[in-house]
């Protein structure tokens, strides 16, 4: 293998396990330091509000039974091995690799609070008034921001290309 497709492999898993690491010392931060379901302002429009999500994203299937710790973590788990995959064939596209770290490190800090304590701990709580958006981690915030990069780099190819003359 290549040097610098090896590098650049390491890198992506550096920048992933730095997202992870963030993400967990947030959160035990947050565990340590608040109050179950006690808001603590930190500006107008956010609260410290310490959640504990057993559900996916904006808390679906978050009153099962409880099957859904296990199918999400290994949903999680599948989705880092996949993306391991993707970041191995993809090493070229460097926007796509950070892009996928994000999301790495995001899943694998959601995928630890399902194994570690049954349910994904949240804390940050934006809101505008009496309306507030589902309160959210760093790991989330990572995965968004991977998300949105992939689209930004999916349309700057797209926009990029000049129409094919005839």
């Amino acid at each position: 293998m290549n040097k610098s497709v090896n590098f650049i492999f390491l890198r992506s898993l550096a920048v992933a396990s730095v997202v992870l690491l963030l993400d967990q010392l947030s959160k035990w931060s947050a565990l340590s330091n608040l109050q179950f379901g006690v808001p603590e302002t930190v500006l107008p429009f956010m609260n410290w509000l310490l959640l504990l999500n057993p559900g996916a994203a904006f808390s679906f299937l978050a009153q099962s039974s409880g099957w859904q710790r296990w199918f999400f973590t290994i949903l999680g788990l599948a989705a880092s091995l996949y993306i391991l995959w993707l970041l191995r064939k993809n090493q070229t596209d460097s926007l796509l690799s950070i892009a996928l770290s994000f999301i790495l490190g995001g899943a694998l800090g959601n995928v630890l609070d399902r194994i570690m304590y049954g349910a994904v701990v949240d804390f940050i709580d934006l809101h505008c008034g009496n309306w507030h958006w589902p309160a959210f981690n760093i790991a989330d915030s990572a995965i968004c921001i991977g998300a949105a990069l992939i689209v930004l780099g999916e349309l700057r190819k797209s926009f990029g290309k000049s129409p094919q003359s005839h």
